[in-house]
């Protein structure tokens, strides 16, 4: 065989052209120093490209292929972690296959870019993956911090901990755990840690819990938010911190609330990440939420997420690729399997109950309330909206501020007051919404500061109506509001002097605030516990819930409320009644309160939610148990209450998210119960009705100034116009249909449908040799594998996923391509390609479900191959499908290319005359997916 340097292309039929390649190729044949025998190579190439190959197999080879670089390095991280003894360790032992990968996925991510954000759905078991991320550093000696909300520290502490609720007691971990609002403290006891000395910059790395509280990066005058001491004392000090966080809801509102968590790795580096294709994280996703909202106002009928993944653009898919960890239910169902994790529980239908707020129906109507609520001024509430005009430059001077990041933009103190305000408003909407004792208990609140801010005008006209003026001072620097020689003013934190105000204005609408608001307390106070309808109702049906328990018995419910004086009011009427009646124990469990009407020892949450749910909270199973629990948002995150199966939602949370976080407690990977059900208390009106009033509420907010930060609407609820009434209405009947997903509330996007790393582990979990074998395979390998039926519902179907190599870089692919220089494509039997050309996210989906764990080739469907294609000698159809796949990639292909790759001679690929501008494309591997 001659060198490769000797090889030269020629197509001609001249005879004295013909006459010279022979004489110059019989030269070549007898030249000892330019050929030599290579017929066992061949033969061995041809055994192995001929060889009957197991679906893994092929998996494997477009594996090391796709991710060479990635699978050489991890493969010496695999062994060295297996020195460690991580393997061996108990968390490790525990986990499942997908969350074995996602750990592996986030260490990896950890190493190479400093960070990483474990996205997963609620309730996947994010915590034991932080667990066990947390352990292989620990075997490394590193220092480790863990930051909780302070309602989820006991989620942590028990772990540490010599206690007999502790599963992983032998893995000795001995990490530290701080709140989050431990940084705002300068010092006292966080725990056994005094907050004074904490060498903060001393941490290896820091698993943030709940990370999404740290989305926003807010200017607050004075002092130093959690934000800044976070990223200033922890990761831009000392030694180099490595972050590790945790979020369901990494992007809550807003594509960019991923900006400021990703910046903790970068340690606040907009361009850290640019030598992996991202030159500005910011702008990255600035540009990101401009393309999302645009793809909002698209028709229904073509915003599905195939176009939106197109309209983000691949730099914000490649951030992601590179910082994120993200799986979802459905994800795993289909593309992991259930054999390992066991099935998921079914969501069964939301009931939904619209009772009415008095059962003798004296009150006023809903929408009456709701107009009186939309004309409260609340003027105790703004007081510099009533500064004379000749003093409103000083009190700008002394309030307003520059916008961080606005130039010369300013936040303005009216603004400001006046947004107060309008959630004022929405907080009185919601309260009715919630409870009429709620609401009344909030109207006596405002009527106190009402009577107070017109008894200030009183006095103080009383005394002759003469003050201190803000014009009393050059410095405005130097005054101090809080000094008690400063008398009369009016306001909490901003203080407005009385002889500034236009008193007579403002007398005038607090009082008119006053008369609407006593007469409407009035209206609210006369519907007691006795004429309330909703409590009724919910009485009702958790008596109906206990007599007539689902899953083998299961009495269980989890009662979720916005607003504690809701839950305290349900609470005092229901707990002593399903003591007394249905025999089932109750608890409270609020971030001021918690109590119980079982006798306990100590009546602490954690004691609370284990007694509730014992076997999710490694309880002792035969002690007596709390079978309701009334609650607030306080445990609608992080805490695992699988052991119930009912989530009732007393109001309706205008942020949808929330609804999904609530559902989470008990919709949980590994549950008992076959099924979980979701109830939800609507208003009772009508839902066009219901959808007006939050847009006419959130219409009248005010708009702050600050797009250049990429904040919205305070009121914005999902990454789009909450005034989109149309998108709004289908996601409020779309929750009346089925229980939500965070998928549903995106659209049907996830991050899962955007990140590779779990395809990268498949191959990181093998052993080098193996991965190494496998990379020296032929080219044009094959695999056969029959297509699973399921993945039908997604409009798939049967065909092949090809890998193509570019050769020299004949295609020019969009910056930041993951898979560069390689093209993965799957086309179905009809010709028709399931993805945009670089986005292969759904290609690799299809091979992964198709192949992973067939380690052995189905000789039944080989042998519908074999059938098919008279034994590889009739390839027409591969090829025809092929062609689609190369058509796609380079916009030029000639079908003569394609068909040289299935036909004996030299592939016609990469010559000029036959595809000019395309320089060449190899055939890698593919895999034919029968029906």
């Amino acid at each position: 065989m001659a060198s490769q340097d000797l090889y030269f292309p020629l197509e001609t039929t001249e005879a004295d052209k013909v006459a010279q390649a022979v004489v110059r190729l019989e030269r070549m044949w007898h030249d000892d120093g330019t050929s030599r025998t290579v017929q066992e190579e061949f033969l061995n190439a041809a055994r192995a490209l001929f060889t009957d190959r197991a679906p893994e197999s092929v998996y494997l080879r477009i594996l090391t292929s796709l991710f060479k670089d990635f699978v050489e390095e991890a493969g010496e991280e695999t062994a060295e972690r297996g020195r460690t003894g991580f393997y061996d360790s108990v968390v490790w032992k525990k986990l499942y296959k997908f969350q074995r990968d996602g750990v592996l996925g986030a260490i990896e991510k950890l190493e190479r870019h400093n960070g990483c954000i474990i996205a997963d759905s609620v309730g996947l078991g994010k915590t034991f993956e932080a667990l066990a991320v947390i352990k292989y550093y620990e075997l490394r000696n590193d220092r480790v911090l863990v930051l909780a909300p302070k309602r989820l520290r006991e989620n942590w502490t028990i772990y540490r901990g010599n206690d007999r609720r502790n599963p992983l007691a032998a893995d000795r971990f001995h990490y530290d755990v701080l709140n989050h609002t431990d940084l705002s403290r300068p010092g006292g006891l966080s725990g056994d840690i005094d907050l004074a000395n904490v060498n903060w910059g001393n941490y290896d790395l820091v698993v943030i819990d709940e990370s999404h509280n740290f989305r926003n990066n807010p200017q607050v005058k004075g002092r130093t938010t959690r934000y800044e001491r976070l990223m200033d004392e922890v990761f831009r000090s000392g030694v180099r911190t490595k972050v590790l966080m945790l979020s369901a809801t990494p992007v809550n509102t807003r594509l960019a609330d991923l900006k400021n968590q990703v910046l903790f790795a970068t340690e606040g580096n907009d361009r850290a990440l640019a030598s992996d294709g991202i030159r500005s994280i910011e702008t990255t996703l600035n540009k990101a939420q401009r393309h999302f909202k645009e793809w909002q106002r698209l028709p229904a009928a073509t915003r599905s997420t195939k176009s939106l993944v197109g309209t983000l653009g691949m730099d914000y898919i490649r951030l992601l690729d590179l910082v994120t960890i993200a799986r979802s239910r459905k994800h795993i169902e289909k593309y992991y399997g259930t054999k390992d994790v066991g099935k998921f529980p079914t969501r069964l239908a939301p009931v939904n109950l619209t009772p009415p707020i008095d059962t003798a129906d004296r009150m006023i109507p809903l929408e009456e309330i709701n107009r009186s609520i939309l004309r409260l001024n609340l003027a105790a509430y703004k007081p510099t909206s009533y500064v004379s005009a000749r003093h409103e430059s000083k009190y700008a001077a002394l309030y307003d501020q520059k916008v961080r990041t606005g130039g010369q933009r300013v936040w303005r103190q009216t603004d400001r007051e006046n947004n107060v305000v309008h959630l004022l408003r929405v907080g009185l909407l919601k309260r009715l919404e919630s409870s009429v004792n709620s609401l009344g208990k909030t109207l006596g609140k405002i009527l106190a500061t009402l009577e107070g801010a017109i008894a200030s005008i009183d006095a103080y006209e009383a005394a002759g109506a003469e003050g201190t003026s803000i014009d009393s001072f050059a410095d405005l620097e130097k005054i101090d509001l809080d000094d008690p020689q400063f008398e009369d003013t009016v306001g909490g934190s901003v203080k407005v002097f009385l002889a500034d105000i236009d008193r007579v204005r403002w007398r005038q609408e607090l009082e008119q605030d006053r008369n609407t608001v006593a007469a409407l307390l009035a209206e609210v106070t006369a519907v007691d516990a006795d004429r309330d309808a909703k409590l009724a109702e919910l009485k009702r049906f958790l008596r109906d819930k206990v007599e007539n328990p689902t899953n083998d018995g299961n009495r269980k419910a989890l009662v979720f409320t916005a607003f504690s004086d809701t839950a305290e009011y349900l609470y005092g009427h229901v707990a002593r009644w399903a003591r007394d009646e249905l025999g089932v124990h109750v608890a409270l469990a609020t971030g001021q309160s918690t109590r119980t009407t079982l006798p306990m020892k100590r009546v602490h949450m954690v004691d609370v939610l284990t007694a509730f749910s014992p076997r999710s909270k490694d309880g002792d199973l035969d002690d007596t148990q709390i079978d309701i629990v009334i609650a607030t948002d306080t445990i609608s995150e992080g805490q695992n209450l699988q052991d119930c199966d009912t989530v009732i939602n007393y109001d309706i949370h205008w942020n949808p998210v929330r609804i999904v976080q609530r559902f989470g407690r008990v919709d949980r990977l590994g549950t008992t119960n076959t099924s979980v059900q979701l109830v939800n208390f609507w208003p009772n009106m009508d839902l066009d009705a219901y959808i007006n009033l939050e847009a006419r509420v959130s219409s009248r907010m005010t708009l702050l100034d600050v797009s250049a930060t990429g904040e919205e609407n305070v009121l914005d609820v999902t990454s789009g116009d909450m005034n989109d009434l149309d998108y709004r209405r289908k996601q409020l009947q779309q929750m009346q249909q089925a229980a939500p997903t965070m998928e549903d509330l995106a659209g049907g996007l996830s991050i899962t449908d955007l990140t590779l790393s779990d395809f990268r582990m498949d191959a990181a979990a093998r052993a080098r040799k193996e991965l190494q074998e496998i990379a020296g395979w032929p080219l044009a390998l094959f695999g056969v594998a029959r297509f699973d039926k399921i993945l039908a519902d997604d409009g798939l179907a049967p065909g092949a996923v090809f890998l193509l190599r570019v050769r020299d870089d004949a295609f020019a692919f969009s910056e930041g391509y993951p898979l560069a220089p390689y093209v993965l494509a799957y086309v179905t039997d009809d010709g028709n390609l399931t993805h945009e050309i670089e986005e292969p996210k759904l290609a690799l989906d299809v091979l992964r479900h198709h192949c992973l764990g067939n380690t052995d080739p189905d000789a039944a469907v080989l042998a519908e191959f074999d059938r098919a294609t008279r034994s590889g000698r009739s390839m027409k159809h591969y090829r025809d499908l092929l062609d689609v796949a190369v058509r796609a990639a380079s916009g030029k292909a000639e079908e003569s290319m394609v068909a040289s790759l299935f036909s004996a001679g030299p592939s016609q690929l990469g010559t000029e005359a036959a595809a000019p501008g395309l320089e060449a494309v190899d055939l890698i591997a593919w895999v034919a997916v029968l029906p």
